[in-house]
């Protein structure tokens, strides 16, 4: 008996696409594997997040121009009871809003260096990476009284020599693992959505509070509220990384793949 298939187009086109993105994945992968790292003894590593069962999680919010986003954050936390959370700053922003540098420290919320210019690191000169780093290090420093331990790179952008050099200079390269996509203005419930659906125990969430972000303020108290219903524990990146050293487990890059899969497919 004859027998024949009648294959849907779209489905065809979706399962291609899909194939596509899965291949260009994997060789985004292959040909970044220098921004890829595990943490180990031996080689420096950036930290995406931290393997633990306890319920914790870290909010962390870049700052890196602007001055109508911060004090609506930091007042969302306050009014939501949240009293750790980790802050990378922008040192020739904090030379310019020493205020809103000082509400942050008086706040009790942990300060990290987020660099100097805002350029991709790995695009330069040895030299011209450590002067980076140093120069936003004697700023930050200044301006708080505390030398800063955590450093978050400009646009997230590294390779093993930015991760070598910042080692040096006693630096921890912190990403993160969950991205709340509050740089693009997606929404509120999107936002929302992103950080509650993606957050486990050692999550580091990236959130912004430079002019940028429109909508992080209004998400702030949602999340805050749903992850507080799941159980969840708000801490900073040095409690984490505490909490994950004690237990004496791997850190691991999550970020990268579902990243790179993510932007293949669109979505």
């Amino acid at each position: 008996m004859n027998s024949f298939y009648v294959f849907n187009g779209r489905k065809i086109k979706r399962f291609f696409f899909v194939l596509a993105a899965a291949i260009f994945a994997i060789g985004v992968i292959y040909v970044e594997s220098d921004n890829i790292s595990v943490f180990s003894e031996d080689n420096p590593s950036a930290i995406y997040s931290v393997s633990t069962d306890k319920k914790q999680i870290a909010l962390t919010f870049d700052i890196s121009w602007g001055e109508k986003r911060a004090e609506p954050i930091l007042q969302a936390l306050k009014d939501n009871g949240v009293q750790k959370a980790t802050f990378f700053l922008s040192a020739p922003w904090s030379k310019t809003h020493p205020d809103i540098v000082n509400a942050i420290k008086e706040s009790g919320y942990e300060i990290g260096s987020h660099g100097f210019k805002h350029d991709n690191y790995s695009t330069l000169t040895d030299e011209e990476i450590r002067k980076q780093i140093s120069s936003a290090h004697t700023i930050l420093t200044a301006m708080t009284g505390q030398e800063p331990k955590l450093i978050r790179m400009p646009n997230g952008d590294f390779d093993k020599r930015v991760l070598s050099i910042a080692q040096s200079l006693n630096y921890t390269v912190i990403q993160w693992d969950t991205d709340s996509r509050d740089w693009k203005n997606i929404g509120v419930e999107k936002i929302v959505d992103r950080v509650v659906s993606k957050a486990h125990p050692g999550d580091i969430v990236l959130m912004h509070a430079s002019d940028s972000v429109k909508q992080t303020h209004e998400a702030l108290p949602l999340i805050i509220k749903e992850l507080r219903n799941q159980g969840y524990e708000f801490v900073t990146v040095t409690d984490l990384l505490q909490q994950g050293s004690t237990q004496g487990t791997e850190v691991r890059d999550h970020a990268s793949l579902q990243k790179s899969i993510e932007d293949a497919g669109g979505l």
